[in-house]
């Protein structure tokens, strides 16, 4: 699965989700995870009220089953949610990419929590959902 932060530095979770000019993206699984990409924005990003900033961001992310960031508002997380990708609220601007990349493999190998099980399912049947449209054509 795909999880993406909202960080400042690609170190720690430190970006407020519509102000962030960058979000790196890891591919995780139960054998560990890989640094894909970072995605860059640029535009007037700490203006509040323009919602424009946020669809370049969520269709960006639109493949992520999880979105971590240090906040985030309302719109966004309600855009994030209807693409189907969780937003997640980083304990604190210190909290590091990695220490929750290592947490999300030990947690995949083992029991994961309700909320990451349905993120999980949720993403699955829209990757179905994917390819039966993409049969029908």
């Amino acid at each position: 699965m795909k999880i993406a932060f909202a960080t400042s530095d690609n170190v720690h979770i430190n970006a407020h989700f519509g102000w962030a000019k960058k979000i790196a993206v890891y591919e995780v699984s139960t054998d560990g995870y890989q640094f894909l990409e970072t995605i860059k924005f640029g535009g007037e990003l700490l203006e509040d009220g323009n919602e424009d900033k946020l669809v370049p961001k969520v269709a960006a992310l639109a493949d992520c089953t999880i979105v971590y960031v240090s906040a985030i508002g309302g719109s966004a997380a309600a855009r994030l949610i209807r693409k189907r990708v969780t937003p997640v609220k980083a304990k604190s601007e210190e909290e590091e990419i990695t220490e929750v990349l290592e947490k999300l493999v030990q947690t995949l190998k083992g029991n994961p929590p309700p909320w990451l099980r349905k993120a999980l399912q949720q993403k699955a049947q829209s990757f179905e959902e994917f390819e039966e449209e993409e049969s029908l054509v």
